[in-house]
């Protein structure tokens, strides 16, 4: 038997609780920009490549995947230091929306790509606002739900005090993060952005996900690396139709930020999803896919 084999039938046996999480046939490999990435993809036609946000990775999309292949070539990948890339404490942080951005250009290139419908959530999404900035010609059109570009609210009319709430609301959250309470944090960040109760109304699936990219989040609050800035003028080189999701019943901190963008990007439209918090495309995917369909469809 081979060493590493043995290795792992003894781990299992002393932590028996523990499976490791599985990576299917279909999921593929490029390397890019000095790493390897992740993906799937399925369908013909005009790409659809969809960004996942925070504490996520390309399964976040497997609901939708299929529904967008049905008349487009959809590419669901996972942004660097989340599964099943390689992941540390010590890599690239979530929030480096600026770097990933770059690693979105690459893959893009990589596959042959010249120009897509970018569909992206969240921690995403604030990738796809610095992507389609920086390379405008790559993107047909922009679908973007509830990107946390914090800058936007400096200077706007309460933004002061929605950020230092929002501080507030977090501040636990990065705490547990911190000091390696894994579990704690993944709960208290699904509470902040989504409400009371809202770990537990998630899937196992879904939470074995949010366990499978902690370490994004870890490397979030540790990193002394500086948070880029996405600008409204910067959003004003935004010149392609752009979506803008989010939810009706998300946190204030969210929506204004959606108020920002609608008033800096000059070709949007905006749809509020009704009965959904900040993960639209997970708690109303009907929905969501109608609308990015639609928007799609129209451009």
């Amino acid at each position: 038997m081979h060493f590493w084999t043995k290795v792992l039938i003894a781990s299992l046996i002393l932590c028996p609780w523990y499976v490791a999480p599985a990576i299917g046939d279909d999921v593929k490999q490029i390397s890019v920009a000095g790493a390897q990435f992740a993906y799937i993809e399925a369908g013909q036609g005009d790409p659809v490549v969809l960004v996942h946000g925070g504490l996520q990775d390309y399964r976040f999309w497997n609901a939708h995947v299929p529904v967008f292949a049905k008349n487009h070539r959809v590419i669901s990948y996972s942004r660097q230091n989340h599964f099943p890339n390689a992941t540390s404490k010590d890599g690239l942080p979530d929030a480096a929306a600026d770097v990933h951005a770059e690693d979105l250009a690459a893959i893009l290139s990589g596959l042959g790509i010249k120009q897509a419908h970018i569909v992206a959530h969240s921690a995403g999404a604030h990738a796809a606002l610095f992507f389609a900035a920086n390379h405008p010609e790559m993107v047909k059109t922009l679908i973007i739900n509830e990107p946390p570009a914090t800058r936007l609210l400096t200077g706007a009319a309460g933004g002061t005090e929605i950020l230092k709430e929002w501080n507030v609301r977090f501040a636990s959250t990065r705490e547990a993060f911190r000091n390696g309470e894994i579990d704690a944090g993944l709960r208290l960040f699904a509470e902040a952005v989504g409400g009371p109760g809202t770990y537990d109304r998630r899937s196992e699936s879904d939470r074995r996900m949010m366990s499978d990219n902690a370490l994004s989040s870890v490397a979030d609050v540790t990193s002394t690396r500086p948070r880029p800035v996405f600008t409204c003028d910067m959003a004003k080189r935004i010149s392609m139709p752009t979506l803008l999701t989010n939810g009706q019943r998300s946190p204030e901190f969210f929506q204004r930020i959606a108020d920002e963008l609608e008033q800096c990007l000059p070709q949007r439209t905006r749809v509020r999803i009704p009965g959904s918090s900040h993960t639209v495309p997970g708690e109303a995917p009907d929905t969501y896919d109608e609308a990015v369909l639609a928007f799609i469809a129209s451009h």
